[in-house]
């Protein structure tokens, strides 16, 4: 039984096809990336699958249960976190408290919440961060304060809306190698990212979108040889690149 399966999933806006017929699988412990040009859909079967959007038809299967039709901190409840594309932490509030808040979800008291909070940004290298706003925090430490919130309810899946756009070579392999580590723990990964350095490094099968249609599936190696891939979204110089 897969851990995610998302099964002819449909989102229409207004005559406008945002997803059509999608179906999806992901597996327990598994890193799967969705990419696609902009506009394919991809950030829209995140919302829909994390209750911020309504689909039109299909069903989104996690543990066993339809969680279409929750509310946001509903699914959150279940074991599935995300992150969002455009980073909103809290800007006058500190690091620390703005992860604080997400922790909880599953702990009792502030002392406990607390607690779980620093043990994330202490993993995430936050830790001599944690008492200032997160308004001083560059784009690189907005990326892990993003994560770390995610990370703080204690999910069974992550939702990555690209976690690396933005950085630098560097420091996408630096993400890359939290993000194994991440996943080494038991946490499964489903990740939109169009930095293809860290796609190839992460993830174990690429399933790739283009028009709200699911085009291609299989591992890197398979999705980034495919021909109608190339000439969607990766360009014929990805080959020689």
């Amino acid at each position: 039984m897969p851990l995610l399966e998302i099964k002819g999933l449909h989102k229409y806006f207004g005559g406008l096809r945002a997803v059509c017929d999608v179906s999806l699988c992901i597996e327990e412990g598994e890193v799967l990336a969705l990419i696609g040009p902009n506009g394919a859909g991809k950030t829209t079967i995140f919302n829909v699958v994390t209750g911020f959007l309504p689909a039109d038809a299909g069903e989104v299967i996690f543990g066993r249960e339809d969680v279409l039709g929750l509310r946001p901190h509903e699914i959150c409840a279940k074991g599935i976190a995300r992150t969002f594309q455009i980073v909103r932490p809290f800007l006058a509030m500190s690091v620390l408290d703005n992860v604080t808040v997400a922790a909880l979800l599953r702990n009792k008291s502030i002392n406990q919440a607390q607690k779980k909070a620093e043990e994330v940004l202490e993993f995430l290298g936050l830790s001599e961060k944690a008492h200032l706003p997160a308004s001083a925090l560059t784009l690189p430490d907005r990326k892990r304060l993003e994560l770390a919130r995610a990370l703080a309810t204690d999910p069974r899946i992550l939702l990555l809306d690209e976690v690396m756009a933005g950085l630098t070579p560097l420091e996408i392999d630096h993400f890359v190698e939290l993000l194994r580590i991440v996943n080494q723990r038991g946490i499964t990964i489903f990740l939109i990212e169009h930095v293809m350095r860290g796609v190839m490094a992460l993830s174990q099968r690429v399933a790739v979108l283009n028009y709200g249609r699911k085009i291609a599936e299989g591992s890197p190696e398979e999705v980034t040889t495919n021909r109608e891939v190339i000439e969607a979204y990766l360009g014929e110089e990805f080959l020689s690149a």
